[in-house]
């Protein structure tokens, strides 16, 4: 009785308000009134069980046995073996080394292989580069230098990098993205460990636009007429006048890609780098010449949109023009036709490339009015020439139009003179261009005035812009190129499985003229011309009349026996 008076006393004083709730004995213990209605064999009203000796006895064995075995591997660690593990922590280091991306493969329109990748036991920690034996297309493909190590076996230079060519132009799509490695080294240089942090990414394939066949096989024919009529170099190419894409391209001679990739033999690599016929230079994209007459049908074109001439009106070559001296009205100035043509009109003009009838619309003599050197430059620059293509793998230079601007800039002690005018209607005096300009401008007049922008990537969309002369005007240039070949300085391409129209064109080279460069331009079929087509061959006699109308004669009876596809 006395502990529950003792009880009730205690939960007096609790019995004030606590958060708001008034607490009862009786709502915390057990009643001991009813205890013995309990099973205490169940647990029944217990409120918690005790644990068992055993239990704690064994759980304290466990963890004795961890704080033991930590503290000895500590011991171990720090004690035992810590001078050791402190001089390994001190001469070890780490280093990273680069997982090498296999590199995408260069393909032409056809899915051949240019360029792809071989296991090579020279370099084992990358695949090598392997290059086509088709020759060719050196300078499209261009080539590449290898990683490169330091004297202690680590690399400098931890990324394969083009050259030239695609190679170099699409490095960043061909090289993919190399992975990372990170090697333990000991004092002696000795991997200890290693682990991959990134896994590389295998670059890109590449499709180009150019049939290799067609590239190996103008090449050919380019190094024959060089080897025997004695021209220095060579370029010709083929271009789709409906798209841009450019299916042949190839500049004579050219350096072997895969000499220079494995850099050896290191005889072969002087002879390319000292031959005085410049392999390097790609002339189809960065040789710059004088065209000659292959710009006649351009400056035929403009006469007829700026009404100095129509297509029927005739003009008389005799073999030559002239006009007064102005510094010695005794005498005359003497402008040559290469031969006495007779009344010739536009067409025929074309046909027979008379320089006279040139001279009259381009510079006017006597009565015959003539576009005048701004207007030649205006029409010029609106078919291409004077501009950079868009293309970085085609766009190597930008050549000269003269005018008069020009001439204060190169001969600032001379002025523009009439002369001046006549020689450029020609596509002589300080005109250059590239073949691949003259291979555009010629595309824009075979698809009716659309000047296309080259692409050697397949599939590729081109951009374009219109040249602003009519169909009509255009359709009379192309009958004058046709008739180039039914009966005139082209009759060469005449062929009974194809009608071919084209321009040839013959520039003379140096102050002694001795040697000219020989030109030729056009497009086929005729009818619905699928594709325009440049030759050039570089200064080769004066008197060798066998050029590039003859390559492209040779080129034609090859397609039609071994590809009649592109003659459809």
């Amino acid at each position: 009785m006395a502990v529950k008076k003792i009880t009730a006393m205690v939960f007096q004083k609790l019995k004030k308000k606590k958060f708001g709730v008034e607490i009862s004995p009786d709502e915390i213990f057990l009643d001991d009134v009813n205890l013995p209605a309990f099973d205490k064999s169940q647990f029944e009203g217990r409120i918690e069980r005790p644990l068992g000796a055993g239990s704690a006895l064994a759980l304290g064995v466990f963890f004795t046995f961890i704080v033991v075995l930590f503290g000895a591997r500590l011991w171990q660690i720090q004690i035992a073996e810590g001078k050791q593990y402190a001089e390994r922590s001190r001469d070890n280091t780490l280093k990273t080394t680069p997982l090498f991306a296999e590199r995408g493969r260069l393909l032409d329109r056809n899915g051949e292989p240019l360029a792809w990748n071989v296991p090579d036991v020279a370099h084992s920690e990358f695949l090598a580069r392997r290059y086509a034996p088709r020759s060719g297309s050196a300078h499209t493909i261009g080539f590449l230098k290898y990683p490169s190590k330091d004297s202690s076996g680590f690399y400098v230079r931890d990324d394969f990098k083009g050259v030239a060519g695609a190679e170099s132009v699409y490095n960043e799509a061909l090289a993919g993205e190399n992975g990372v490695r990170t090697l333990e080294l000991d004092v002696r240089g000795t991997v200890v460990s290693e682990s991959v942090v990134n896994l590389p990414r295998k670059g890109n394939d590449l499709q180009l636009s150019i049939d290799a066949r067609l590239n190996e096989i103008l090449y050919g024919l380019l190094m024959e007429r060089m080897r025997a009529v004695g021209f220095e170099g060579g370029a010709a190419a083929l271009m789709d006048v409906s798209n841009g894409e450019v299916i042949a391209l190839t500049s004579a001679p050219e350096y072997a890609p895969q000499i220079l990739s494995d850099g050896a033999p290191a005889s072969r690599i002087a002879s390319f780098v000292n031959d005085t016929k410049k392999p390097f230079l790609d002339r189809a994209t960065a040789g710059l010449y004088a065209p000659g007459s292959i710009v006649k049908p351009l400056l035929a074109a403009a006469a007829l949109e700026e009404k100095v001439i129509s297509p029927e009106q005739k003009i008389l070559s005799t073999g030559s023009i002239s006009i007064p001296n102005p510094y010695d009205p005794k005498r005359t100035s003497v402008f040559n036709d290469w031969k006495a043509h007779g009344w010739v009109d536009m067409r025929q003009a074309l046909a027979v490339s008379s320089d006279v009838y040139f001279y009259e619309i381009g510079g006017g003599f006597e009565n015959q009015k003539g576009l005048g050197i701004a207007r030649m430059e205006k029409y010029l620059r609106l078919f291409g020439m004077g501009e950079m293509l868009a293309d970085p793998l085609l766009g190597g230079a930008i050549g000269t139009i003269p005018g008069p601007d020009w001439k204060k800039i190169e001969f600032p002690d001379d002025q523009w003179r009439i002369g001046d005018t006549y020689n450029t209607s020609i596509g002589q005096y300080g005109m250059l261009v590239t073949p691949l300009q003259m291979l555009r401008a010629v595309s824009a007049v075979a698809n009716g005035g659309r000047l296309l922008q080259p692409t050697l990537i397949a599939g590729e969309k081109a951009d374009e812009q219109s040249v602003p002369v009519l169909e009509k005007n255009l359709r009379v240039v192309r009958e004058g190129m046709r008739l180039a070949v039914t009966e005139g300085t082209a009759s060469g391409l005449y062929f009974p499985f194809l009608s071919v129209a084209a321009k040839t064109g013959t520039a003379e080279v140096g102050i002694a003229k001795k040697r000219v460069h020989s030109w030729v331009v056009g497009f086929f079929p005729y009818e619905a011309p699928r594709y325009a087509f440049v030759v050039l061959l570089e200064k080769g006699p004066r008197e060798n009349t066998v050029g590039g109308v003859y390559v492209m004669k040779q080129f034609f009876e090859w397609l039609f026996l071994n590809a009649p596809e592109y003659l459809k």
